[in-house]
């Protein structure tokens, strides 16, 4: 199993489903610690791109400023389910979920995101 750092990346779109814009890439920024995961999306007005929480089971929008996407995802890196959430909700755990793709609300549908997709996060090469 992969360990994840906190740091930016890229995010890759139907890599081996057939479904989707195939190989459509995404700026990402990763969440991996704990510090990371709590602060989130908290405290911004928008994001560029997506954020991978890891690991992570579900969400929750208080104390958020925008409607987001929210994309489950499984130990490989497939789609489980995909929901919009507006701000002050909680989000169901989902159990088989390992990963969560946060993005504005909108940007999973436009990405061609939906269950059965496989997506590809990259973490950027350290310097």
């Amino acid at each position: 199993m992969r360990t994840w750092r906190d740091g930016d990346g890229t995010l890759t779109i139907g890599t081996d489903s057939g479904a989707g814009p195939e190989g459509q890439a995404v700026r990402l920024r990763i969440a991996a610690s704990y510090r990371a995961r709590t602060k989130g999306l908290l405290g911004r007005d928008g994001i560029e791109g997506a954020m991978m929480l890891t690991p992570c089971g579900s969400v929750h929008t208080f104390r958020m400023r925008f409607p987001i996407d929210v994309a489950y995802l499984d130990r490989k890196f497939t789609v489980l389910a995909v929901t919009t959430m507006k701000p002050g909700r909680l989000g169901l755990p989902r159990l088989r979920a390992r990963h969560v793709v946060e993005a504005e609300a909108g940007a999973m549908e436009r990405w061609g995101v939906r269950p059965g997709v496989r997506l590809e996060p990259k973490a950027a090469p350290e310097t």
